[in-house]
């Protein structure tokens, strides 16, 4: 990696730099070769050539392809969606392996977290109840009872917005001056008076249970029995309508499959049994108030790192992205797996470009074989629905310079660090193996974080470059920015700032193990991640084919 300050070249391979800040027409770089003058103005974060390229010439970067030139592109000349599109490189199953040196480890080993102990040797970083319809027709019940419960239980915190409406309605009630009113700074997630040891009840809804397809339906199943067993939910509460396709026995068939030893309180309502609604709701109220009292007496104990599972994600990325805030998340992936925890990396259509790569890091060749017909599989139907994965950049992803899906891919596979991938996983698939584990997701944000809460994540680290405001129902989402001006413009969500890399401060290396200690506290309960603070209980089923 050759760093200049102004400019980056991340493997020798590359043909492309990237802008470390905004460099000006005619302004000249250094680079391992000879000098470029700059054609044009090139904005921090965007990507300019190093050589001349004709038109057919291929773009490598991260030492991998990335695109074709259907322009002939000048060195020193900024690529675009108008001179570059996607290319990547074929892949197959060989028996070529990437050699694997892991990090020291010798100033974690002896370090703990204090979590939630379960029956079935997994660990929760948080003490969640969670309340689920197995199918949209019972979404209005979920709405009664969180209305209902939420606020009787102190788990209701007014936000400040609330708090700023209420007062400029009072205001214009008495004819006082609305410019009088500001916004102020409401305390957040206060625990509950009642029961103390509880983090929060969480009610979620979703589309889906019936019309949809029985395979939709089932793997809504089989995604609920994922957040039932998530080491993070205590016990659940669930309503059924009790003719829909997703049936109760179902996610029960799928929770044993995940967790033999099960035992946590499984309340169960279908409302077709019941005499009223009425009764149906006060039986679910009166028992998940019993049952919540129980799980309040559960305590934080002492924890090996070993214990933590982490899900990665990347979300609203920049073209930073996959040289901070990335690979700094794949130094504790790298790190976690080193102590013998598990890690998640999922985002199949970002892994577009870099597939040869995964196959070589996979353990086995049945393990790269199974990742091989996954993602092609995937990639089919999603041609089928009129797509592709070279479809997959935002707007907003191509204005911060990440202008091919290759691109983007080879920078957020960066998160999943470098061990090998001890295994393969389909959605809605349930994580049990120590290592780090690939987990088919689609590229979306919400669908993704959702999906590795469902395989058991008990942490998820969420790099973004632009900003974002997502969260989990049950699973602590810690926020990460690839530069300091988002960290500051979104300061609401971001937890952890990576622009000391870019502007060369500090090293990838330095900041996963800053990044590491702020994991633990987070998994300990000492601190809460902004997503937390703010309420943010994003879920989202993913509908497979529908979406990237």
């Amino acid at each position: 990696m050759q760093n200049t300050n102004t400019t980056l070249k991340i493997s020798a391979r590359d043909n492309l730099l990237v802008a470390l800040s905004d460099l000006a027409p005619s302004q000249q770089i250094t680079t391992d070769r000879e000098p470029i003058t700059l054609c044009e103005k090139i904005p921090a974060k965007h990507k300019f050539a190093a050589t001349n390229l004709a038109v057919g010439d291929l773009a490598f970067m991260y030492g991998v392809l990335v695109g074709e030139a259907i322009k002939p592109i000048m060195a020193g000349e900024r690529i675009s969606t108008e001179n570059l599109v996607h290319r990547s490189e074929d892949f197959k199953l060989t028996e070529e392996k990437s050699d694997w040196t892991p990090p020291s480890t010798k100033i974690w080993e002896n370090k703990t977290f204090l979590g939630y102990e379960r029956a079935d040797g997994n660990v929760g970083t948080a003490n969640y109840w969670l309340v689920v319809p197995m199918v949209f027709c019972e979404n209005g019940n979920i709405e009664i009872l969180k209305n209902s419960m939420t606020k009787a239980l102190g788990f209701d915190k007014r936000s400040q917005y609330e708090s700023f409406a209420q007062d400029l309605a009072s205001a214009y009630q008495r004819n006082d001056s609305p410019q009088s009113v500001t916004l102020g700074n409401e305390e957040l997630n206060r625990p509950s008076p009642i029961f103390p040891n509880v983090d929060g009840i969480k009610f979620i809804t979703h589309g889906l249970g019936c019309g949809e397809t029985r395979d939709v339906s089932h793997e809504l199943c089989g995604l609920l029995a994922g957040y039932a067993c998530n080491p993070n939910v205590a016990g659940i509460t669930v309503l059924s309508l009790g003719c829909q396709h997703a049936q109760v026995s179902i996610m029960e068939e799928e929770i044993s499959k995940r967790c033999a030893d099960f035992d946590k309180p499984f309340l169960v309502f279908e409302q077709q049994k019941y005499p009223s609604e009425r009764e149906m709701l006060e039986r679910a109220i009166r028992q998940t108030f019993e049952k919540l009292a129980e799980v309040n007496l559960q305590e934080r104990v002492a924890m090996p790192l070993s214990k933590l599972r982490l899900g990665m994600e990347c979300g609203a990325s920049d073209g930073f992205s996959g040289i901070s805030a990335n690979p700094c998340i794949g130094h504790v992936a790298d790190l976690t797996v080193a102590l013998g925890g598990q890690v998640i990396l999922s985002e199949f259509p970002e892994l577009c470009g870099v597939e040869q790569e995964i196959v070589n890091r996979c353990k086995t060749r049945e393990i790269g074989s199974r990742f091989i017909e996954i993602m092609r599989n995937y990639e089919e139907r999603v041609k089928e629905a009129g797509s592709g994965f070279h479809m997959n950049p935002s707007p907003g992803n191509v204005k911060d310079g990440l202008i091919t899906d290759a691109i983007k891919s080879a920078g957020a596979a960066r998160k999943g660090g470098t061990s090998p991938i001890i295994d393969v996983l389909d959605y809605p698939g349930w994580v049990n193996k120590n290592g780090l584990s690939l987990l088919c997701t689609a590229g979306n944000d919400v669908e993704s974080t959702t999906a590795m809460a469902g395989a058991g994540a008990n942490l998820i680290l969420f790099s973004t470059g632009l900003g974002t405001p997502t969260g989990n129902p049950v699973c602590p989402v810690i926020k990460i920015s690839s530069n300091t001006k988002t960290a500051n413009s979104f300061k609401e969500y971001i937890d952890f700032d990576t622009g000391s890399i870019i502007d060369g401060s500090e090293s990838v290396e330095s900041l996963g193990e800053k990044l590491l200690n702020e994991v633990i506290a987070y998994a300990s309960g000492k601190k809460k991640t902004k997503a937390v603070l703010q309420g943010r209980d994003d879920f989202l089923p993913w509908k497979r084919g529908m979406s990237l």
